[in-house]
C-alpha cells in the first residue's frame, strides 16, 4: 500500500532518555519518503556506533585491569583502528574517530563538516546537554550524496587518567605517551567535556 502524500518537512527524534540534545534529521530532498529513509540510516549508524563503543570499551576495560593505562594505550593505538576497520568492512559505512584535540593527528583529524558539528557539540556539553549527542545530515560531496552521523563522545571518569592534565599523570605513562604521540593534544579534558566523536559517512549516491 502506498503512504499517503504528506508535506516536505524536517524531523526530529528522540531515543528514549537521549535528554535534551537529540538525533537531528535534516530531510534535505525527496519529500516524506526520503526522511524516512534518512532516519532508517541513522539509525543504522547510530546501531553501528554502539558496537564500537561497546567493543572498544571492553577492550580497554580489560588492558585496564591488565596492565594499567599503558597498556590501555596500547588499545587505543591498535585494537581501536582495527575495530573502526573491522566495521567499516562489514556495516557499508566509514567510521572512525574524530577530535577538536588530537592524539594522533594522522587518523583523528576531523574534516570541515566535522569540525562544524564538534564545535556544537563541545558548546552543547558546556551548556549542560545530556548525552547522548548525536547529528545526522544527508550532505553533497564531490563523490556524492553522502550520509553522515556524528556522536559526542564526553569526557568519563576513566578517560582523565590518559587524557586529563598532562602535568597529573605518572611519569611511566607520560613517557609512552610522548614516544608514541609526539605532537599529542589529547590532553586537558575536565569531566563531561567534548573528548571527541564517532564518525560514519556512507556515499548514497541516490
Amino acid at each position: 500500500m502506498h503512504r499517503a502524500f504528506r508535506p516536505r518537512r524536517t524531523v526530529r527524534s528522540r531515543c528514549a532518555g537521549c535528554g535534551t540534545v537529540a538525533l537531528i534529521i535534516a530531510a534535505l530532498s525527496g519529500g516524506w519518503t526520503s526522511a524516512y529513509a534518512q532516519e532508517d540510516a541513522a539509525k543504522e549508524a547510530a546501531a553501528v556506533v554502539q558496537r564500537f563503543a561497546s567493543t572498544l570499551q571492553g577492550e580497554l576495560q580489560s588492558a585496564m585491569r591488565s596492565g594499567g593505562p599503558v597498556e590501555a594505550i596500547r588499545v587505543c593505538r591498535e585494537v581501536a583502528p582495527a575495530i573502526a576497520a573491522q566495521l567499516s568492512r562489514t556495516s557499508g559505512w566509514q567510521v572512525k574517530r574524530v577530535s577538536l584535540k588530537v592524539r594522533n593527528p594522522a587518523i583523528g583529524l576531523p574534516d570541515a563538516w566535522e569540525q562544524e558539528q564538534l564545535l556544537r557539540f563541545a558548546d552543547a556539553l558546556k551548556r549542560g546537554a545530556e548525552p547522548p549527542l548525536r547529528h545526522f545530515a544527508r550532505v553533497q560531496e564531490p563523490m556524492g550524496m553522502a550520509s553522515r552521523y556524528l556522536q559526542a563522545i564526553p569526557t568519563q571518569p576513566a578517560c582523565l587518567v590518559c587524557h586529563g592534565a598532562a602535568e597529573a599523570q605518572p611519569a611511566e605513562l607520560r613517557a609512552v605517551l610522548e614516544e608514541n604521540y609526539p605532537h599529542d593534544a589529547a590532553t586537558g579534558h575536565a569531566l563531561g567535556t567534548l573528548r571527541g566523536a564517532f564518525s560514519l559517512k556512507r556515499i548514497d549516491n541516490r
